[in-house]
């Protein structure tokens, strides 16, 4: 924080944008939205003269608040003013205060500690998907819900799978053979091939090295729960899945994008298949 600033001097400074996201969290965000407005398209539009509700007043504190942080007026570990100085900056209520602040924790901004100031802390890729949570659980209970985040993860994966062939190295390709061995031996087992699925298809995101891959991964892991507990009830199925398993792995140790791509795209199309023969 800078000397002698206080939040009151930056009771009016703008937000800045924040920065753009990778590709493939774009991506992802677009599938999300592509689904709620399709979902959406059967609600009766609203007037045209229909009246346009205010904002709570928490929220224009969150956005002052984020607004210094963003500017680097306060910095990560940074203590935030005492709930009754930011009262008397803002002219607010401490209810206002308390809401804001919660929200600020909410989206990773802040962290708080009982009987002390919040602080400012760095926003995690896992934040980041938490609040995609509510949005999914919602686009998943729709009746297309479930084929669209199939086709959303049959994007994200088979570009994780074209760049792990790409990029993967010596130690990558030799934790997926471990993971791959720990696949095999789950045959059978219902609930610890799930898992050990689960863990293939990580180690292909954390190929990247990247944080908010392999948080989007866990992400869409989780949504997608009741897709793999049901798909793996189909005769054969987990045999089905190792053997698409070992072939994604060929394709990645061998360095082939394209094979790796179509490899990906077979395996998750037969458990696409395998989940609605069940569900039939």
């Amino acid at each position: 924080m800078g000397a002698g600033s206080t939040i009151a001097d930056g009771a009016v400074t703008a937000l800045n944008e924040p920065p753009m996201e990778s590709f493939l969290t774009e991506r992802l965000a677009l599938v999300l939205l592509s689904a709620y407005y399709t979902s959406m398209s059967n609600v009766p539009q609203l007037a045209n003269d229909a009246p346009i509700v205010r904002r709570k007043l928490y929220q224009e504190i969150v956005d002052r608040i984020e607004a210094m942080i963003h500017s680097g007026q306060y910095a990560v570990g940074d203590a935030l003013p005492s709930e009754r100085e930011i009262m008397e900056a803002f002219g607010v209520g401490r209810t206002s205060v308390r809401e804001a602040l919660f929200a600020l924790q909410r989206m990773g901004l802040v962290t708080i500690s009982s009987g002390e100031r919040a602080r400012v802390s760095a926003p995690t890729p896992k934040a980041l998907v938490s609040d995609l949570h509510g949005a999914a659980r919602y686009l998943l209970a729709q009746p297309e819900g479930v084929r669209q985040f199939q086709q959303a993860r049959a994007l994200f994966e088979m570009a994780l799978a074209r760049y792990a062939a790409e990029n993967a190295q010596a130690q990558d390709i030799a934790a997926m053979r471990a993971a791959l061995a720990a696949n095999k031996g789950a045959i059978g087992n219902d609930a610890r091939f799930e898992q050990t699925d689960v863990a293939f298809h990580y180690v292909l995101a954390q190929v990247t090295r990247n944080p908010i891959f392999t948080a989007l991964h866990a992400a869409m892991a989780s949504w997608l729960l009741e897709q793999r507990q049901t798909s793996i009830r189909a005769k054969g199925a987990d045999r089905a899945a190792y053997r698409a398993h070992a072939r994604i792995l060929e394709a990645i140790a061998d360095h082939d994008a394209d094979a790796a791509e179509k490899a990906m795209r077979a395996h998750l199309a037969q458990v696409e298949k395998f989940y609605w023969q069940v569900r039939s």
